[in-house]
C-alpha cells in the first residue's frame, strides 16, 4: 500500500513539474508577441479552473477560468489529436483570430495540459491590405465608372472586409479609429448601400466597438 501511494505521489509530482515547465514556454511566447498573440496554459486535471496562466490577455479570461470545449475533448479522449493547428477562432468582442492548440501528455499517455495560442489577425489586416495595394495591378476592365458588382445585400464577411479596408485606408484598425473617423466610415458604408443588408447596423456597431444607436446617429 505504501509503495502504491509513493508511486501515485511520484506521478503527481512529475505531472506538476511538466506543467510548470510548460508554463515557462507560455510566458516566453506571450512576451515575444505583445499585443498580438494570446498564450493560454490549461491544466486539464482541473477542468472547472483550468486556466493556469494567460499571457498577453486578449480574450478577457482570467487564471482559474474553466477549460474550453477542445480541452474537454482531450480529457474525454486520450487519442484526440495532440496538435490542432491554425483553426479559425473569434475573441468575445468579435475580432477574428487564428488559433493553435497543443496537448501535453504525461508519461502515462494522459492529457494533463494544453498550450493554446490565439493570434489576433485583425491587427494584421491593415498591414496585409497595404501590401496588397502595393503590388496591385490594373484590372483592365475598361469601364471605370460602372461598378463591377452590386453593393446591396452584403453578407457579414463582405461587410467586415469593407470596414477593415476603410479603416486601413486611415492607417488604423476599426476599433482604434477616432470618433470623427468612425462617423466618416459609417457614412461611407451608408452611401455604398451596406445598410440595406439585414442586421447591418448591429454588425457595424460590433466591429467598431460602439452601440447600434451610435451607428444610426453617425449616418445623420
Amino acid at each position: 500500500m505504501e509503495a502504491q501511494f509513493s508511486a501515485v505521489a511520484a506521478a503527481a509530482a512529475a505531472d506538476e513539474h511538466l506543467i510548470r515547465e510548460t508554463e515557462k514556454i507560455a510566458v516566453a511566447l506571450g512576451r515575444m508577441f505583445p499585443g498580438l498573440c494570446e498564450v493560454v496554459l490549461h491544466d486539464l486535471r482541473d477542468p472547472r479552473h483550468a486556466i493556469k496562466a494567460i499571457e498577453n490577455n486578449l480574450s478577457g479570461r482570467r487564471v482559474g477560468d474553466s477549460v474550453t470545449e477542445l480541452g474537454l475533448a482531450r480529457i474525454a479522449d486520450p487519442h484526440y489529436p495532440g496538435v490542432v493547428q491554425n483553426y479559425p477562432n473569434r475573441f468575445p468582442d468579435g475580432r477574428p483570430a487564428k488559433s493553435t492548440s497543443i496537448g501535453i501528455k504525461n508519461s502515462a499517455g494522459e492529457y494533463i495540459a494544453a498550450l493554446c495560442l490565439n493570434l489576433d489577425v485583425s491587427v494584421l489586416s491593415p498591414v496585409t491590405l497595404a501590401l496588397s495595394q502595393l503590388v496591385a495591378t490594373d484590372t483592365g476592365t475598361g469601364d471605370q465608372d460602372r461598378p463591377l458588382e452590386s453593393l446591396r445585400d452584403r453578407n457579414a464577411r463582405e461587410l467586415r472586409q469593407a470596414i477593415e479596408t476603410l479603416a486601413a485606408e486611415r492607417g488604423a484598425t476599426p476599433r482604434s479609429l477616432g470618433r470623427d473617423a468612425k462617423k466618416a466610415l459609417v457614412r461611407q458604408l451608408h452611401q455604398d448601400g451596406y445598410f440595406d443588408s439585414r442586421d447591418a447596423a448591429q454588425a457595424i456597431a460590433d466591429l467598431l466597438g460602439v452601440s447600434r444607436a451610435t451607428v444610426y446617429n453617425y449616418t445623420r
